[in-house]
């Protein structure tokens, strides 16, 4: 049974599904809580936003059945979860991490992270809205992505080039510092960031006239995003390596691109399937027709076979969506919509007289007040 990680929120109450539910059940209810809580339709709403990022983040791990089985077995995806619990989701320890704090005014424990080492960029997440007809061909995309990059005047030193750069006296350079206490469990040691230079071990003569020290500035980048056929709104495309940079030589983090399929007047979408209303006239109803159907590749004919009753549902074979994960396209289903005149020439009311005789239906007099009227002062 999956138990989610201490701090995350059990991914199938997000999506408000049990943890038997199938890839249908899921995909149905994330397309029915993203069309809820999108910024598009809460503009200003932090709080439908904050609901957005967690059902994409829950859907990303149930869609997928490798992650999914991972979370179910092991209650997180990727790397695990804080370790110093009881495995119950309580700390081992109790309160004596608090008493850490206070004897050496920062993060519990005998030894700080290194300010230096190589940190991964931080990941990137931007909206784009597509037509139906882009999500149908697919395409490629030019976006604009601000982001933070390394400094290109300095590359990344934080240094003026041709200024001097010395190792910092007060942690030689390490860019850390020990600090110790006696404590009622011994003497304790704690590795902390140095102070002096900030935890960066090294000394600036003469900081970089263009990102002030910083080693980083903001730029907008231009990117190309392919966009493949048949995504859907929700669907995120992960861009490798487009993200922030990452400091200390780290690697850049990811950017990833949330599609939003804007509504077609045309077609309306379920799925892989598409949903579209067609009219014919009452002589094409009863007597059948060859009628021209729009499809995303153009018009198409359609038998219509005799008899066809008002709300039929006809369907044309691989004429909706391409399928994302998969082969092949969906349907196309045309829902049948029989127009009844109102207004009918002479000879028309006539005709369909004739009709109703031949049916042995009855109907309403054909005929209007004044002929009424002039029959019976002529009869």
């Amino acid at each position: 049974m999956a138990v989610a990680a201490p701090g995350k929120k059990d991914y199938y109450e997000v999506l408000g599904v049990p943890k038997g539910a199938t890839a249908d059940d899921i995909k149905r209810a994330y397309r029915k809580l993203t069309r809820k809580y999108h910024p598009d339709a809460n503009p200003g709403n932090a709080q439908a936003e904050s609901r957005f990022k967690e059902i994409n983040e829950a859907n990303d791990i149930l869609s997928d059945p490798g992650k999914r089985a991972q979370y179910d077995q092991f209650g997180f995806v990727g790397e695990a979860p804080p370790t110093g619990t009881d495995g119950f989701g309580g700390d081992f320890f109790g309160g004596f991490g608090d008493i850490f704090e206070n004897l050496f005014g920062g993060v519990s424990g005998s030894r700080g992270a290194n300010p230096n080492a190589p940190r991964r960029g931080s990941d990137l997440e931007m909206t784009m809205r597509v037509t139906l007809e882009t999500a149908y061909r697919g395409a490629t995309r030019e976006v604009e992505v601000p982001r933070e990059e390394n400094c290109s005047h300095c590359d990344g030193s934080g240094a003026e080039p041709g200024s001097k750069v010395t190792a910092c006296a007060a942690c030689g350079g390490r860019g850390q510092v020990e600090r110790a206490a006696n404590t009622p469990f011994g003497r304790m040691v704690q590795v902390v960031p140095c102070t002096a230079c900030g935890g960066r071990g090294k000394v600036i003569e003469t900081p970089c006239s263009k990102c002030r020290g910083s080693k980083r500035v903001r730029k907008t980048r231009k990117l190309e995003v392919k966009i493949p056929p048949g995504v859907d709104s929700g669907t995120r495309l992960r861009i490798s390596g487009e993200g922030e940079a990452g400091r200390n030589g780290g690697p850049s983090g990811d950017l990833y691109i949330l599609l939003d399929v804007a509504a077609d007047s045309r077609f309306q979408r379920d799925g892989a399937d598409l949903h579209i209303r067609v009219d014919i006239e009452v002589p094409q109803a009863v007597l059948g027709a060859s009628v021209s159907v729009p499809t995303l590749d153009g018009d198409e004919k359609l038998d219509v076979p005799a008899g066809t009753q008002p709300g039929s549902i006809l369907r044309i074979k691989n004429r909706g969506m391409p399928k994302l994960r998969g082969s092949g396209n969906g349907d196309l289903h045309i829902h049948v919509r029989v127009n009844v005149p109102k207004n009918l020439s002479a000879r028309g009311k006539q005709l369909m007289t004739e009709l109703a005789s031949e049916m042995r239906v009855d109907v309403a007099d054909s005929k209007g007040i004044f002929d009424r009227i002039k029959d019976k002062f002529s009869g």
